[in-house]
């Protein structure tokens, strides 16, 4: 398997360098808080970082929403397969019968 294909999130180089890049535009944006004027509607908004708290506890709140929705909504890997069984098993009926 000497000719398998690499990608370039295959190297550990190349995905520090990406969270690096990411670090780095997190702190630029934090800092560019400092120098911006922001036209606010409610106090807290004057807050620094407000938005990326707000960002982050948002998104929080979504995935732990979708965890509790999956198993809601969560279907056994058999759902379907035992609606073609159940359909097959009922052809030979006629409408009413039990």
């Amino acid at each position: 398997m000497a000719d398998e294909k690499r990608y370039f999130f295959d190297e550990p180089k190349n995905v520090r360098l990406v969270l690096y890049a990411l670090y780095g535009c997190c702190a630029f944006l934090l800092l560019i808080d400092f120098f911006i004027h922001r036209h606010v509607i409610h106090n807290w908004e004057r807050l620094i970082g407000f938005y990326a708290i707000y960002g982050f506890v948002v998104c929080t709140f979504i995935v732990l929403g979708a965890k509790v929705l999956r198993t809601v909504l969560m279907r056994g890997e058999d759902y379907y397969k035992r609606e073609e069984r159940q359909a097959k098993t009922n052809e030979g009926r006629e409408p009413g019968d039990a």
